[in-house]
């Protein structure tokens, strides 16, 4: 769906969202229902009780998950596999859902009812026989089911070598990456062009890490920062730029320059984002 059809969506949405839409996803119930509500940083910004992550099976989607219910949060998961949704629903407070985020009624349904949405979605490896990517339409339906359900707090995670920090990737890791760093930048220009009235943040890491998180990572808006960044502070960075009414409609780069990086031989640093 164009995004350009919010206009002629929103003259439905006060009929249509008095009605739970017919799920065709498979979902497994949390243990309890939690009446907490994100903790906000340093008494800043909006909290959010239930918030919808897309890519929460693994990597930095799966931490993000952990880090939302420590902040007290409930969590909808969409996951593509049983063992995902065998995993996640052990965990209080999170509904897992099986779907796949390519199929926009999937994405709808399984959004109805949160607070918020987080998207980690990324593939990286080419798209699928249809030639689509994730990296693009899975986002994109994301942002668009959030713009239809009224759902306005929304943040995307890409990387840095989109958009305006396309000069700080060094050309050589570029040239390897620039397919899925197109696919990446098409998502974050949807939300930037098409949803001006809708809180969104993007957040751009650097090169992931799988290693125990620093608690040294800054999120920043200068441009050319380059670095690497372990895969759960960016989780944490994500939840706090949530909550934040500092990031509204900002785009971020994500960074721990305590950590040496080949694509930042000369340790260039950056200035940190005030979240508060």
């Amino acid at each position: 769906m164009n995004p350009i059809k919010l206009v002629l969506a929103a003259a439905s949405l006060a009929v249509a969202t008095a009605f739970t839409p017919t799920a065709f996803v498979t979902r497994a119930t949390p243990r309890f229902t939690t009446t907490s509500s994100l903790s906000m940083v340093q008494g800043q910004g909006d909290s959010y009780k239930k918030v919808y992550v897309a890519g929460a099976s693994k990597g930095v989607g799966r931490l993000v998950v952990d880090k939302l219910l420590s902040a007290g949060s409930e969590v909808v998961a969409l996951v593509r596999s049983d063992e995902a949704v065998a995993e996640l629903s052990a965990l209080d407070g999170v509904t897992a859902i099986k779907g796949d985020a390519m199929d926009y009624k999937t994405v709808e349904d399984s959004l109805y009812g949160c607070d918020a949405a987080i998207t980690t979605l990324g593939g990286g490896n080419g798209g699928g026989e249809d030639g689509k990517w994730v990296d693009y339409t899975g986002n994109n339906n994301v942002i668009e089911a959030a713009g239809i359900l009224g759902v306005t707090r929304v943040v995307l995670v890409t990387s840095i070598g989109c958009g305006s920090s396309k000069d700080a990737t060094p050309p050589s890791v570029y040239e390897v990456l620039k397919d899925v760093l197109a696919q990446k930048q098409k998502a974050e220009n949807v939300l930037i062009k098409y949803y001006t009235n809708m809180n969104w943040t993007i957040i751009r890491p650097g090169g992931l890490v799988s290693e125990p998180e620093t608690s040294k990572a800054i999120l920043t808006e200068d441009t050319m920062a380059i670095g690497s960044i372990h895969r759960g502070d960016v989780a944490g960075l994500v939840v706090e730029a949530l909550s934040s009414k500092a990031t509204e409609k900002k785009v971020l780069s994500a960074v721990d320059l305590s950590i040496s990086s080949s694509a930042n031989p000369e340790g260039r640093t950056a200035e940190a984002f005030a979240l508060s």
